[in-house]
């Protein structure tokens, strides 16, 4: 009987000592908010709209120490629209993100649905994803607003080596006898010297088959770029950032190229973004901010240039670390061949060339 005891001691104790050892944390973002726009389709709306500062998700993240400095990690990512109660992502459950890898010493590698470099390495820098996704480049065509993300993807991530991070990421095209077609490949590197408040990034992305690979065989929202998605053998994403932080002030600048091969009459498509912004924090309650991105197209089949100018203005108020409101506008303006303007997560274009956004929204964090 005593042996029994004993037996059943040790039983219970196992799961608390496993458990000391590992963690599982839940957590998650609630964005929802009122959007003017002046011109869509030829009228002015009034939206209730989720996103427009950061797209709503809810996700599980854990680890368990396995020992000589090796722990298992995972990160299961939910989208959602709080407006409807709807799945984003085209409706998948963890569409945001699910992986899980093992993390060392020497590196963390993950295996699954994860963000490419890009995304990655620049986000950091962009007006997009930092203050609001209506700022990002021309319907996110560069993906530096993380909109896109990538399938059946391993993903190696540095550590820290004197200021510099170094990522890969490798995504499988899972067609027997095709080995690259539709696949991915990722590379990044970022650098942030010790004592210095600097931030240098670059990447460089290859979607092969963006159409099925990226965008899941559904044409994009956006009148700017979605013309050439089709029909694109390769989508080919480059930029480089860096943003530097002076008291209360941060400013950044980033530069961004995306060419969609053979997207248009058989030839190429290309738009070069160009990005500043400035941040200030007035209090440290009160934030406020502004970017200025322009954006130049060049259709190789018919030598049109299609331009884009974007003027962006942002604050936002702390109530406190998990919940603020914040105020956005935009004012985007196409030009040369562009006939028509569609701002980032607005559902129609214009109908002529200007199209402007006015934003009040609320944000919790949990």
């Amino acid at each position: 009987m005593k042996r029994l005891a004993w037996a059943a001691a040790l039983f219970c104790v196992i799961p608390i000592v496993a458990s000391a050892q590992s963690s599982v944390t839940l957590y998650g973002l609630i964005d929802e908010g009122v959007t003017y726009t002046s011109n869509q389709n030829g009228h002015s709306a009034w939206l209730l709209q989720s996103g427009g500062g950061s797209l709503s998700r809810w996700g599980l993240k854990g680890a368990e120490d396995l020992g000589g400095g090796l722990k298992a990690v995972f990160v299961l990512e939910n989208g959602f629209d709080p407006s409807s109660g709807n799945l984003s992502n085209n409706g998948r459950l963890f569409g945001r993100q699910a992986y899980v890898g093992v993390s060392s010493p020497y590196g963390t590698l993950t295996l699954g649905r994860q963000y490419e470099e890009v995304a990655e390495m620049l986000s950091t820098v962009a007006a997009g994803l930092n203050w609001a996704v209506y700022f990002a480049h021309a319907g996110d065509v560069d993906n530096a607003g993380g909109s896109i993300r990538i399938n059946n993807a391993v993903k190696y991530a540095s550590p820290k080596v004197a200021g510099f991070t170094f990522g890969a990421l490798y995504s499988f095209g899972g067609q027997p006898g095709q080995f690259a077609n539709n696949s991915v490949t990722s590379l990044g590197l970022n650098y942030t010297p010790a004592g210095i408040p600097l931030y240098i990034a670059a990447a460089y992305t290859v979607i092969r088959n963006p159409y099925v690979t990226a965008f899941d065989s559904i044409t994009p929202r956006n009148v700017i770029y979605a013309p050439y998605v089709q029909n694109a053998e390769k989508q080919t994403i480059a930029g480089a950032g860096a943003s530097y932080k002076i008291g209360n002030a941060t400013i950044a600048l980033e530069y961004t190229t995306t060419r969609f091969d053979k997207g248009f009459l058989g030839a190429d498509v290309r738009f070069d973004n160009y990005e500043a912004n400035a941040g200030y924090f007035i209090t440290p309650f009160l934030f406020a901010g502004a970017a200025y991105i322009y954006t130049h197209g060049k259709i190789s089949a018919t030598d049109a240039s299609p331009i884009y100018r974007a003027i962006d203005l942002y604050t936002t108020y702390f109530f406190s670390k998990r919940t603020d409101v914040y105020f956005t506008a935009e004012l985007l303006k196409a030009g040369g061949a562009a006939k028509q303007a569609q701002i980032t997560l607005i559902p129609s274009p214009s109908s002529g060339q200007t199209q402007g956004l006015l934003r009040v929204g609320i944000r919790h964090r949990f």
